[in-house]
């Protein structure tokens, strides 16, 4: 196949693993079922490809569906044909040991059953597969016997299979077979010999599941040539479910489309052409739900529909099930495959798909268990029965609504007001106007995370607005969706109209407009204004009862105090207390989220990881998970995690979430990616930028992490290119004196550190680095004296950042100062455990340049703990490293004369710059062999990273002056 081997890493390691057994006279057979279509060929072959590059021997052979005639150990005659051909003297002293052995090595002629009656015979056949198994295995070169399609094979082949198994004692062999788990109905001939061996001492048994999450993006970027967005990854999940052969299919016939290929088509559709008309039928209900749908609505159905027989149910469901058409899947009847019910249901007539929906919406006439409502107005659309269909979703979105499901919610008042023109009568008989559905519909939509979608809606909803105060009102909204979507500028301007319109009376309108103007006066930095008319709004918002519109107006007086962090916390605990009384969840986690960044900036880690647990918690509860602050509400946590020295993955729970949702969460991931060191930051924080005009946040977040990453690799010219290109977006999106650019550009001194170090090294000028340097230090000082600080004062990761940049200048010049790494280490005490660790490091090195030797080794032992404790690989490593270089504790430095002539030639290349793919492009080598050989000269080395260790090869003689010069540029 063309399309690359990705993913798969532990089914890989599995039988590479249990190959290398083999070697060592332990041999085993593996038992791999999977749907078809999952991709076991694929493993396989790539499996094949891998161990064959260690030495070892890899034959296979095929079944055939030959029916009832299939050829007798057809799989094993093609197996010993091959061996035949490459270990001929081997094979021909068997078959003259074991004459019955010429049935299967002799000619296509040849290969006969045996008779049945002769069992000496037959046995003598069998002992001889076994010794020309044995006779073409070493430990040298072990076999590696691949068995495909058992699921086909004759009654001879199993029972020669069996043998093989039982006379496993210390081959070098490992035999895998494989077989179709969606083909075996009850009596089917292999399931009682698969569940034999499966007891067998030499067996084990390796799941191959279908694709999922990361592992599916993988595979969808290499069939297409290209990542694929999202929301088209999200879509071949739901449709594909994970089958490899499947998703490859979709994404040939193009990902973006509902169309199924045809070849895929008839490919499914053969399995239920094979059953008799009458369970056809029911099959053909069935897809009319979908792709599961509960027995007793089912069996409902199909007594509403005219075209099934009576009294048929049971018999068609049964041959359904046993031919694995149908399935029960959590108590309900499912269909084998998602693509299968689309098949089935993509073959029907017109008339026959109206049919089927209709006896549906007849089943359904009096449900009204959950989702009842949605179910039938989905039949509805399909018979077509506008009337009920209108009136049914407007049922399941109020159903959405008190169970917390904001996406559904939306759907369903979507399809409300597609409708309404459509049905005029049964619209108006809807409690609410075509304005305030539209209102509803934008407020579903924000709590889902659907925030451009929310402004939409929000805007026809001012358009629909019948009178000037409904208009107002809906203004108001659509300001706090602008709100959600930080277009803040826009926001105010309808805030402002809303007053106007609303006029001087207080309300509870007037209340909510003056909250919003408040809130967006304070985004755009106007914080004595916000003060002033959220204090209005407070005192209007407590005229007119509105407890909600009191807390969101507080919310806003507390996030503007500037001075007095204990009174803005006060004052949000205050607006928290109110706003849980009310039914306005938005504002609640808002404040939650505002309590967090309270504590977050003021340095107090624990209160701010409780508020951000809390937050986050109470959003799923609400669910609003995706919501804006709930996502904000997430984010934070995980940052704060990460602070706290959690470096783990984020679980892959965002896979459903709107497209920006999933991208603020890859991008906060990047922070413990980074750290841990994780190859691919770049390459994640390059797929992110197109949300950078959405998101500077999110800009600066990702886009750091991979100032920060390049940096570790050794890539400090592209370090320093990427944060000049992140820092002039992000001045043209916020104030040129943003707070985050001291973060930024110390990130951007390391590297320039970095690079200095290494040229210094080589004996080249540095002038320009000092000069870059200089300019650097000097933006990240301004910065700190005219930003706008959270608090009107730095906060206690601002000063560690400034710290930090103080130091890293000092390191570009080549100035040794501990006292700057101290006073950087000082100002991390508020809990940043990996900065904290990484700054020791720094410190280690100045006290060693200095010559205080015992203090340097205690720093760097700290360090080195703490980078172990936590996982953070790279920075360990660069601390062990420092440890051996100096003979600080660690072992003796290596020779340099033991590197590999190849290790060489991929040091020499690596001075130049050059990544591992292009070292390999080079050297006709796989970016996964570059990498080994990094890893191996680093090791021999003692550098912790690819700028250290061409630094240590030119000190040891083992690059020109050239080679290391360019690792820097």
């Amino acid at each position: 196949m063309s399309t690359p081997f990705v993913a798969r890493a532990a089914q890989v390691a599995r039988l590479t693993e249990a190959l290398d057994r083999a070697r060592t006279g332990a041999p085993s057979l593996v038992l791999l079922g999977a749907d078809a279509g999952v991709g076991k060929t694929r493993l396989l072959r790539h499996v094949g490809q891998v161990v064959a590059g260690d030495g070892a021997r890899v034959v296979t052979g095929h079944c055939v569906d030959l029916g009832e005639i299939g050829l007798p150990y057809l799989p094993f005659a093609e197996a010993l044909g091959v061996l035949r051909s490459v270990e001929p003297d081997a094979v021909a002293d068997v078959v003259a040991a074991r004459p019955a052995l010429a049935r299967l090595v002799g000619t296509a002629a040849d290969v006969a059953a045996p008779s049945a009656s002769d069992a000496d015979e037959r046995r003598e056949l069998f002992e001889g597969v076994v010794e020309v198994l044995t006779a073409c295995a070493s430990p040298g070169q072990p076999l590696l016997l691949v068995l495909e399609d058992l699921h086909w094979a004759d009654a001879s082949s199993r029972d020669l299979l069996r043998f093989v198994v039982s006379r496993l004692a210390a081959q070098p062999l490992l035999v895998v077979a494989t077989y179709r788990t969606d083909d075996l109905h009850r009596r089917h001939p292999w399931r009682p010999v698969a569940a034999e061996l499966a007891r067998h001492p030499r067996s084990e048994h390796l799941a191959l599941e279908p694709f999922a999450g990361d592992e599916l993006r993988e595979f969808a970027a290499a069939v297409a040539g290209r990542p694929l967005p999202d929301a088209l990854v999200h879509r071949l999940r739901e449709r594909a479910e994970g089958n490899a052969y499947f998703t490859e299919e979709l994404i040939e016939a193009g990902a973006d489309t509902d169309a199924l290929p045809w070849s895929l088509a008839d490919v499914l559709r053969t399995r239920v052409e094979r059953l008799d008309a009458t369970t056809v039928r029911l099959v053909q209900l069935a897809s009319a739900a979908g792709r599961r749908v509960p027995e007793p609505l089912l069996r409902a159905a199909a007594d509403a529909d005219p075209a099934s027989p009576d009294g048929t149910v049971d018999a068609a469901l049964r041959e359904a099930v046993t031919q694995h058409v149908l399935v029960v899947e959590d108590g309900r009847i499912a269909f084998r495959h998602a693509l299968l019910a689309e098949a089935v249901y993509s073959d029907l007539l017109p008339g026959e798909v109206s049919a089927a929906h209709r006896a549906f919406l007849v089943a359904l006439t009096t449900a009204t268990w959950p989702g009842a409502a949605a179910q039938r107005a989905r039949h509805a659309l399909r018979v077509p029965d506008l009337p009920v269909a209108l009136t049914a979703s407007w049922q399941a979105a109020e159903q959405a609504r008190r169970v917390l499901a904001p996406a559904e919610e939306l759907r369903h008042l979507e399809a409300v007001l597609r409708l309404w023109d459509a049905v005029p009568d049964v619209a108006a008989t809807l409690p609410e106007p075509r304005a305030m559905v539209l209102r509803l519909a934008a407020g579903a939509a924000s709590r889902a995370g659907e925030s451009e979608r929310a402004v939409q809606l929000a805007r026809a909803a001012v358009s629909a607005a019948a009178d000037p105060a409904a208009r107002a009102r809906a203004r108001t909204t659509l300001a706090r969706h602008l709100l959600g979507m930080e277009d803040v500028d826009a926001a105010l301007t309808e805030a402002a109209t809303a007053l106007t319109e609303l006029g001087p009376d207080p309300s509870s309108e007037r209340a909510w407009a003056l909250a919003t103007y408040a809130r967006a006066a304070l985004n755009v930095g106007r914080e004595d204004e916000a003060a002033e008319v959220a204090a209005r709004a407070a005192q209007v918002a407590h005229e007119a009862g509105d407890a909600a519109a009191e807390s969101d107006a507080l919310t806003t007086t507390a996030v503007a105090e500037h001075l007095d962090h204990e009174r803005s916390t006060r004052l949000l605990t205050e607006a928290l207390a109110r706003a849980e009384q009310t039914d306005d969840p938005a504002t609640e986690l808002r404040i939650r989220f505002n309590l967090t960044t309270n504590a977050y900036y003021a340095g107090d880690l624990p209160r701010a990881a409780e508020h951000a647990a809390a937050g986050r918690r109470r959003a799923a509860a609400l669910g609003m998970t995706w919501a804006p602050h709930g996502v904000d509400l997430r984010t934070l946590d995980t940052l704060i995690r990460f602070v706290r020295g959690d470096l783990s993955s984020l679980p892959a729970d965002a896979d459903g979430a709107p497209g920006y949702a999933r991208a603020v969460v890859a991008a906060t991931d990047l922070y413990a990616a980074t750290a841990r060191g994780d190859a691919d930051v770049p390459e994640r924080a390059a797929a992110l930028e197109p949300w950078w005009p959405r998101d500077a946040l999110l800009a600066l977040t990702a886009g750091g992490n991979a100032v920060d990453a390049l940096t570790w690799q050794g890539r400090t010219a592209q370090a320093r290119a990427y944060a000049d290109r992140l820092d002039a977006h992000m001045r043209s999106l916020w104030s040129p004196e943003y707070l985050g650019g001291i973060w930024l550009t110390a990130l951007a001194l390391a590297a320039v550190a970095d690079e200095a170090t290494v040229r210094r090294a080589a004996g080249d000028d540095v002038t320009a680095l000092l000069t870059e340097a200089g300019a650097r230090l000097a933006r990240v000082e301004h910065t700190a004296r005219h930003g706008r600080p959270h608090g009107g004062r730095l906060g206690p990761e601002g000063r560690a950042w400034l710290a930090r940049a103080r130091a890293e200048h000092a390191r570009a010049a080549g100035d040794a100062d501990p006292e700057l790494w101290r006073a950087a280490v000082a100002e991390l005490s508020y809990g940043h455990r990996y900065e904290t660790a990484r700054t020791r490091w720094r410190l280690a090195e100045a006290l060693l340049a200095t010559g205080d030797r015992a203090a340097a080794g205690a720093e760097a032992g700290t360090a080195l703990a703490e980078a172990r404790a936590i996982g953070a690989v790279p920075l360990a490593e660069a601390v062990a490293g420092l440890l051996r270089r100096a003979r600080l504790g660690g072992p003796a430095e290596p020779r340099g004369d033991v590197l590999t002539s190849r290790e060489a030639e991929v040091l020499a290349l690596v001075a130049q710059g050059l990544s591992n793919r292009q070292v390999g492009e080079r050297l006709f080598i796989s970016g996964k062999t570059v990498s080994v050989h990094v890893s191996n000269l680093l090791a021999k080395l003692g550098a912790s990273g690819r700028t250290e260790a061409v630094t240590i090869a030119h000190e040891r003689g083992l690059l020109g002056r050239h080679e290391a010069a360019d690792a820097a540029g």
